[in-house]
């Protein structure tokens, strides 16, 4: 059964979906007696778009937000779009249209709400059109991810597919260069030409990607390792595999 609402807490990603999507707001609560620079710009808003905001008890919010950090605001919302692989036909199109080639995010079997969330930052940042993760067993789009995603949740599609070896395939046939990451290969990430049309795959933590993923990719590399730790965590990864691709783009 469908979710009816959900909570949304922390400043940056309050603020966001504010300007993304104001009809979604069914209640939102600010911390009493807080009336700094960082608020005042979320009250202004919400009585733009005349969202009632209530002044709350710190207790109060922290209940609310069961005991994240909350920053002082919290939301109860009406669920948003859930992205599926029916939808990536026209990300790309919409892509295409702003003469943009494809650029996508694949996470195979990342659950940690804090990585998922940083991930969307960095994913924002690098101009990726939308991240693609598996239906099962990965992190979701949570209050906890929105607050990491510091609004990057609302700019950035997270597409759920029922099967992600069948989707890297439809990529594929449409033309998009699948690229993964993977210690046991030779070839570094900095040797790769990376312009063009193209989806980086990022696997868990530990375990990397899935055997069936890893097949997919047309190309595997890894990120030189100096030092003595073995792997990075996944969304420090990801950042550094996002902006080499980043940069080779602005270099063409």
């Amino acid at each position: 059964m469908a979710k009816q609402e959900e909570l949304v807490f922390g400043i940056h990603a309050v603020k966001a979906l504010i300007e993304h999507a104001p009809e979604r707001f069914i209640e939102l609560w600010l911390l009493k007696g807080r009336e700094d620079d960082r608020l005042m710009p979320i009250t202004n808003l919400a009585q733009q778009y005349g969202i009632p905001a209530q002044m709350a008890s710190r207790k109060v919010l922290d209940d609310k937000s069961e005991g994240e950090q909350h920053q002082g605001v919290v939301a109860r919302v009406k669920p948003g779009k859930v992205f599926t692989e029916a939808d990536l036909e026209d990300i790309l199109a919409e892509a295409e249209r702003k003469e943009q080639a494809p650029f996508l995010l694949i996470l195979d079997g990342v659950t940690d709400p804090h990585n998922l969330g940083a991930c969307l930052r960095n994913a924002d940042a690098a101009g990726v059109q939308a991240i693609i993760v598996p239906k099962d067993n990965a992190a979701r789009l949570t209050a906890t991810v929105r607050k990491v995603a510091v609004g990057a949740a609302e700019s950035v599609p997270l597409v759920q597919v029922t099967n992600l070896s069948r989707t890297m395939k439809a990529l594929q046939q449409m033309g998009v260069w699948i690229i993964g990451t993977a210690g046991e290969t030779d070839t570094c990430l900095y040797d790769v030409k990376l312009a063009g049309p193209m989806a980086l795959v990022m696997g868990a933590e530990g375990k990397g990607m899935r055997r069936l993923t890893r097949e997919n990719c047309d190309q595997l590399v890894k990120l030189p390792m100096a030092g003595s730790v073995s792997s990075l965590n996944v969304s420090v990864a990801t950042g550094i595999c996002l902006f080499e691709i980043v940069r080779q783009r602005l270099a063409v």
